[in-house]
């Protein structure tokens, strides 16, 4: 395949965007440029290949002899010849002179690379001046970026650095390491800093906080709490805020430092913050965003109840249970309570104690509208995050530092949504409660659009 001149590469860049009106990317221009190249002569070529090894038995694309390998090495080796021609007419304009020829091609030497599409060595070009630092392929690089991109998703949708490594033996022929794949992966810390740190909106909707639990090895083995704090936006799309390794032992001041943190990046208002009976966070609610409504799980706060009965009760548990979070308003749900404190307190005190040490947080969830009531009476909007997050987590079994535990969440975190159809899904869900809260909080949701 000939390499273009720099001329061409320019008239087809100008083409591009004259097409598109102004409103093409770099990356559209780059695969515009990619198609145009990868024609004629190379795709016949490549075709033959095909049938030739379909006739042998079979066609194939990835790994050792794989047509897409040596379509890799013929496009990286174009690439860097096209280079080293664009070094040596700038060195020849600047001057630059090697004995009395001056600068001019020096031969090749092989570099082995790890790819996507499996190992290609590559003939690199050299120049007599040694002044030539490609950039298609870095002077001491043995991987290619789609190869860290690559690694990075698996990572992500939850396998193993051991499963990684064998998927990529067993479908690019890729020998590597363990310590080469948690390499790779050490590069998303700097990502995961600035995502933890980043400014946020004025103004949240609605904010989850709950917990997973993952084991990491800080002199021995322990479980671990992560926090997850998950607001809704005033466009009701999710965002997630952030992820906080505790000890156990979190109480009101540790809650206020996340709160803290949380403000200082910007967010001046939540209207309601929804929990599951974390120890001190309604008090630390209180300091940082005074307005804000604390609200307990409903579904958490049952599920807890239900501890403290037997299985065969717990259908009749439920059901009595349900005349008291499902009341019109708070004086309806005390008689609800009441009642079924004379069912069941005999057999379950405990039960009708924990209800009524929560009744401040249950309260507020009485007083709101059904559109209200229905997106955070549960957690449910985060429980579904932290399931990713529990699969992605429990592959690795324990992690040796709170970094390693927070990066994996991290890196789970940015392969959620990879379609962007879940963040339809809520905005669409949330429109009718936006409306409400908006009307219930005098108007504070609208501050945040402004």
């Amino acid at each position: 395949m000939g390499t273009k001149t720099a001329h061409t590469i320019e008239s087809d860049t100008e083409s591009v965007v004259s097409a598109g009106a102004g409103a093409v990317t770099d990356s559209d221009m780059a695969r515009t440029r990619t198609a145009e190249a990868v024609g004629g002569d190379l795709i016949g070529q490549l075709a033959e290949m095909a049938a030739e090894q379909a006739r042998d038995g079979g066609m194939q694309l990835l790994g050792e002899g794989g047509l897409l390998q040596l379509l890799t090495k013929r496009l990286l080796e174009d690439a860097l010849d096209a280079e080293l021609d664009e070094h040596l007419a700038a060195s020849a304009g600047d001057g630059v002179s090697v004995r009395k020829g001056g600068n001019g091609r020096n031969g090749y030497r092989a570099k082995k690379v790890m790819t996507e599409a499996g190992p290609v060595t590559v003939e690199v070009p050299r120049d007599r001046a040694g002044t030539f630092v490609p950039s298609v392929l870095s002077k001491y690089a043995r991987r290619t970026g789609g190869l860290d991109a690559l690694v990075m998703s698996l990572t992500a949708r939850g396998l193993t650095s051991g499963e990684i490594v064998a998927h990529l033996a067993e479908v690019y022929g890729l020998d590597t390491s363990k310590e080469t794949v948690s390499t790779i992966t050490d590069r998303a810390l700097e990502g995961m800093n600035d995502w933890r740190h980043r400014p946020l909106d004025p103004v949240y909707a609605v904010m989850f906080v709950d917990a997973i639990h993952v084991k990491i090895r800080d002199g021995q083995v322990a479980n671990r709490p992560v926090y997850v704090v998950l607001g809704v936006t005033v466009d009701g799309y999710r965002d997630i805020l952030g992820l906080w390794v505790g000890d156990g032992g979190e109480g009101a001041k540790y809650w206020q430092t996340v709160l803290t943190e949380i403000r200082n990046r910007g967010v001046r208002d939540c209207l309601i913050l929804v929990c599951d009976g974390l120890n001190g966070l309604p008090d630390a609610v209180g300091q940082v965003w005074p307005q804000t409504v604390v609200q307990v799980c409903i579904v958490h706060l049952i599920r807890a109840s239900l501890r403290y009965a037997s299985k065969a009760d717990w259908s009749a548990v439920a059901r009595d249970l349900k005349p008291v979070y499902t009341a019109v308003n708070e004086a309806d749900a005390v008689d609800r309570l009441a009642e079924f404190a004379g069912t069941w307190e005999a057999k379950y005190l405990g039960i009708v104690r924990l209800w009524e040490k929560r009744w401040p947080e249950v309260v507020p969830f009485l007083s709101f509208n059904i559109e209200i009531r229905k997106i955070i009476c549960t957690t449910n909007a985060i429980e579904s995050l932290n399931a990713r997050y529990r699969r992605s987590a429990n592959a690795c079994g324990h992690f040796p530092t709170e970094n390693a535990a927070l990066k994996r969440l991290y890196l789970t975190t940015l392969a959620l949504d990879p379609t962007g159809k879940g963040r339809v899904r809520w905005s669409n869900r949330w429109k009718a409660a936006m409306n409400a809260l908006d009307t219930v909080f005098d108007g504070r949701l609208s501050l945040g659009r402004l």
